[in-house]
């Protein structure tokens, strides 16, 4: 699942996603901060500015935590049953889709045996559209409005490239490790995913093309060719 992304900058927003907010947000997105999601705005949409981690129905505190006070992580949302999740599932059914503009995003490479940081960019150098939920969450002492946002994931085990990301587990046979990776959206399929029904949306999640993708290690750059599993 993806814990880094970069967000176009504002004249990128503009030009691709037709609406840039009048707020501030991190450029270089990890998990809490805060980053730009277009949603459905009437017929249209809007570009509203939210923390990256989807905060549960009646939570107590902003960051999300666990019964047990443990910080819970809400960023990435599995596809595979999110319509019966506590924290998803509303979203889901409500239709609260968004779309989150990415430059770049980050997944782990563990091909090595060790963490490389893997950058996954457009061949074409435009921005991603990266499918996800949204939500509001009103502070029950403040009574402040906050948008929150995730992040989708789908199951990548067939894919090649997708299916080197992240730490294989030596238990599970290579079909069934349930590598996950984000689902990226085509702009034609953008207006769809915010306005469609929930079929028309869940038939959007799905594993791209390779050749749309430009990827290789985050410092030293990208177009590098990664070794058969």
């Amino acid at each position: 699942m993806c814990s880094y992304y970069e967000v176009p900058d504002r004249d990128q927003l503009v030009l691709h996603f037709g609406v840039s907010p009048d707020l501030e947000w991190r450029e270089k997105m990890s998990p809490l901060y805060r980053g730009p999601f277009v949603r459905a705005q009437g017929a249209g949409h809007a570009m509203v500015v939210g923390q990256w981690g989807m905060i549960p129905p009646r939570s107590e505190a902003q960051i999300p935590k666990t019964k047990e006070g443990k910080r819970l992580s809400t960023f990435d949302a599995r596809r595979e049953g999110m319509a019966k999740s506590w924290t998803y599932g509303g979203p889901w059914r409500k239709g609260q889709r968004c779309i989150i503009p990415a430059q770049r995003y980050v997944e782990p490479y563990w091909g090595a045996h060790e963490h490389i940081a893997w950058q996954f960019a457009r061949a074409n150098g435009e921005p991603w559209g990266l499918a996800g939920l949204w939500s509001e969450w009103t502070d029950p002492v403040s009574g402040e409005v906050v948008p929150n946002f995730t992040m989708m994931t789908q199951n990548c085990d067939q894919a090649p490239v997708f299916n080197l990301m992240h730490r294989r587990d030596p238990k599970r046979p290579d079909n069934m490790q349930d590598k996950r990776m984000v689902a990226p959206l085509e702009k034609c399929d953008w207006n769809t995913w915010l306005h469609g029904t929930l079929s028309e949306a869940e038939a959007l999640i799905r594993v791209p093309p390779l050749d749309l993708f430009v990827h290789g290690p985050l410092v030293e750059g990208l177009a590098v060719t990664l070794p058969s599993q």
